[in-house]
């Protein structure tokens, strides 16, 4: 599986490039065709970035990332 850096994973926001990403536990998820982040925000979260840390203030568990595709992991 690729590699990619926080500057790369950043560039998949939905802002910068078409791609909708998120990381989490070191694996980057497409998020892309989920209605939830449209334009790349999720409530108060932000496409592009690590979610790990922020995954304890949410009202869903991490299984939520087993319905999307995992492309790569953040290096």
């Amino acid at each position: 599986m690729k590699t990619y850096s926080k500057q790369q994973l950043a560039l998949r926001n939905g802002q910068d490039k078409p791609e909708i990403w998120v990381a989490y536990l070191g694996k980057i998820y497409d998020v892309s065709d989920s209605r939830l982040w449209k334009n790349g925000k999720h409530y108060e979260h932000w496409a592009g970035q690590d979610l790990t840390d922020e995954l304890a203030d949410a009202p869903h568990t991490e299984q939520v990332f087993e319905k999307f595709e995992t492309v790569g992991i953040l290096g």
